[in-house]
């Protein structure tokens, strides 16, 4: 596991250096992806591992770790060559986003292999899908560092959408399926993981389409995540075996919950500090990658490397 963690950790430095000095210039939306690039994909890259993968499953899996880092540094030096040197070039910067096109492919066949393969077990195919979903967050990203307008989403959109597709997208319909891997299935189950994977779709549909749309997509996808999240919360109160894993996850729920909260006080907020949607989005990005998203990864890798086991 020490091994494993290697890259997370290296990754993790780069990050904090990123986010700490101005040198790079990047907007917090790229902080954010360079962050999912070095930190929550090696973690992925660990939770997705597997004695039962078929031999083309190993193989694919031998090339998404050997190609995370140099594809993830091609990613930073892509941002760095508009922000940092300001080349001007968005041939450069697309081309070098490629690489990591290129990753999230090989992440997205993964995850229609783990689908064809394990196609009768619902929460199987919630994390698939979540692996196919970096793919399409790879898509955006490349379209931003190519500066173009697709589907009418201006470059500055298509950066919101990477870093959607990042981590919401990308990433609720995975820990759902890890609690469909821990859990006796309930009725109500599978309708959790139709909907979480039809979110995004939505979601993705509103924002060229129609805001309303959009609206209730992050509703209804919003309202999965609160369910996940109540559930995961009583099963780790009824268990008896404490652990480090069970701690991550709380934290992971608590921090989501924590978002609720933090919306819905933002028109108080607003009206009596004058705190703008501008002074929220640090609050509401850091709750839920560092949060949500960080913690729930590194809980639910310590569940199954450690204390897996399946219970009522």
């Amino acid at each position: 596991m020490n091994n494993q963690l290697f890259p997370t950790i290296i990754g993790g430095i780069i990050c904090f250096v990123i986010f700490t000095f101005d040198y790079f210039q990047f907007s917090l939306i790229e902080k954010f992806l360079v962050f999912a690039f070095f930190v929550i994909l090696p973690l992925i890259i660990i939770l997705i591992d597997s004695n039962e993968q078929t031999k083309l499953q190993r193989k694919i899996y031998f090339f998404i770790k050997v190609l995370h880092f140099p594809t993830a540094i091609l990613s930073l030096v892509s941002l760095m060559s508009n922000k940092t040197w300001e080349t001007g070039n968005s041939t450069i910067s697309g081309s070098l986003s490629l690489a990591w096109l290129l990753f999230t492919f090989l992440l997205a066949l993964y995850g229609v292999l783990l689908i064809l393969k394990k196609k009768e077990k619902i929460e199987e195919i919630a994390i698939g899908a979540g692996l196919i979903y970096f793919f399409i967050g790879g898509i955006w990203f490349t379209l931003y560092q190519y500066e173009l307008t697709f589907l009418l989403v201006e470059p500055t959109v298509s950066s919101l959408s990477a870093v959607h597709f990042h981590f919401s997208s990308a990433i609720v319909p995975i820990f759902i399926g890890m609690l469909g891997r821990i859990m006796v299935k309930k009725s109500w189950y599978s309708w959790l993981v139709i909907i979480d994977i039809l979110g995004p779709i939505l979601i993705a549909i509103g924002i060229v389409v129609s805001k309303p749309l959009e609206i209730i997509g992050v509703s209804i996808f919003a309202g999965n995540i609160v369910i996940y999240s109540a559930y995961l919360l009583m099963k780790i109160r009824k268990s008896k075996k404490k652990s480090y894993g069970n701690l991550m996850l709380t934290i992971s729920s608590l921090a989501f919950y924590s978002i609720i909260v933090v919306s819905i006080s933002y028109p108080i907020l607003k009206r009596y500090f004058s705190i703008t949607i501008m002074d929220m989005i640090p609050i509401y990005g850091s709750l839920h990658a560092f949060g949500f998203v960080l913690f729930g990864l590194v809980g639910w890798i310590l569940v199954f490397h450690y204390q897996y086991k399946r219970v009522d």
